[in-house]
């Protein structure tokens, strides 16, 4: 049973699109730049149809044409506009940023199509840019076409996704329902987080440096989240190391578990790290204990840059590791080079953070169809 219909915008590999599907939503459509990104949401969407190009250039007939629907018919249309123009990490350019403006492609075709319900995600540090100007624009921008607005920053390690991540949602309704966001499910007098180690234990040791080719699991599933990712596979894709060379793997060497850069003898640190403060860089080189969660998972899985060492091997995470941290399904086959693996994962919204807003659409409707009824 379908509890809808789905196009996302700004699909790349389709991590919400695939949360939406897993809560029995229908995927109808994907845009995105990234042709790259879009061979994997092709591939893993077989029922839905891929528009690449820019945003600009997607128009509201051509959505209608390959969707079979009318203006108002359909039920939710999702998508995170890249946020790179406005990252906690950008604050000059903020608002003047053309990529700043991808989310006013959005509410143009919000216009034009006139879905049920809205759901829009981005960084968390969306409310400091602009002093909060950009989520007012967002909020005016959908109150002005009909819609009742609210947003929230949900955290994924409480839906289960074993990883600390921040991100903002945008949910909005024209149909008169309440807008409510999902509650949690994991944390204190929860269900426990899911922890690296549940999400990865699984997978076949990989050398650094290894060919690429699907590995075999190492044993059967050992909890339900491993079950759950694995379906009925028996390889997992995207499972090899990049390439570290000689003068990181010495330092690799040094760090523990639970360690990072300041366990690396400071004549093997590199020239830029050392004149750091023992208090900054808090996750560069680090290497997670079994029991963390996973830090967030960037588009560069860079061990220079954050706590993305193999909790016991001495290597990097493979992409298939990064995408399990997200919450990607095995039968996910990322496209292209190992660079733009990462990248796709990285960016991905982790799909079992989507089914958990899905879910909660469908919960919303369903009490809204039984007032209607009574």
């Amino acid at each position: 049973m379908s509890h809808g219909t789905v196009v996302d915008l700004f699909c790349g590999a389709g991590g919400l699109s695939e949360g939406f599907r897993q809560a029995g939503f229908r995927v109808l459509a994907g845009c995105d730049f990234d042709d790259t990104a879009g061979k994997t949401f092709a591939a893993t969407h077989p029922e839905a149809t891929f528009l690449g190009g820019r945003i600009q250039d997607v128009t509201v007939a051509q959505l209608l044409r390959v969707t079979g629907l009318k203006p108002g018919q359909l039920d939710v249309l999702v998508g995170g506009p890249p946020c790179q123009g406005y990252s906690v990490y950008n604050h000059q350019r903020g608002v003047d940023d053309p990529r700043a403006g991808l989310f006013r492609e959005y509410l143009r075709l919000v216009k034009g199509l006139k879905p049920r319900w809205l759901v829009m995600e981005n960084v968390a540090g969306l409310t400091s840019i602009a002093d909060g100007g950009i989520i007012r624009e967002i909020e005016e921008g959908m109150t002005s076409l009909g819609y009742k607005v609210d947003y929230k920053i949900l955290k994924a390690e409480e839906y289960g996704v074993p990883q600390e991540r921040r991100r903002i949602f945008f949910i909005a309704n024209r149909v008169g329902a309440p807008i409510e966001f999902p509650v949690p499910t994991h944390g204190k007098n929860l269900k426990p987080f899911v922890t690296i180690w549940d999400a990865i234990c699984d997978l076949a040791p990989v050398e650094n440096g290894g060919k690429e080719e699907p590995q075999k699991y190492v044993a059967a599933p050992r909890n339900p989240y491993q079950a759950e990712l694995r379906g009925n596979r028996t390889t997992a894709p995207n499972h090899s190391a990049p390439k570290l060379g000689s003068v990181n793997l010495e330092r690799l060497k040094h760090i523990p578990s639970g360690g990072s850069w300041r366990d690396i003898p400071y004549d093997l640190l590199p020239e830029g790290m050392k004149r750091a403060k023992r208090s900054d860089h808090t996750k560069r080189y680090g290497r997670p204990r079994k029991t963390d969660l996973a830090c967030t998972i960037l588009t560069k899985c860079d061990i220079h840059w954050g706590a993305f060492i193999h909790p016991e091997q001495d290597r990097a995470i493979t992409v298939r590791e990064a995408a399990r941290l997200q919450s990607f399904p095995d039968s996910f086959e990322f496209s292209g080079s190992r660079t733009e693996q990462y990248t796709q994962v990285g960016n991905a919204v982790p799909p079992l953070l989507g089914r958990a807003v899905a879910n909660k659409l469908i919960d919303i409707d369903a009490l809204k169809a039984d007032k209607a009824v009574a």
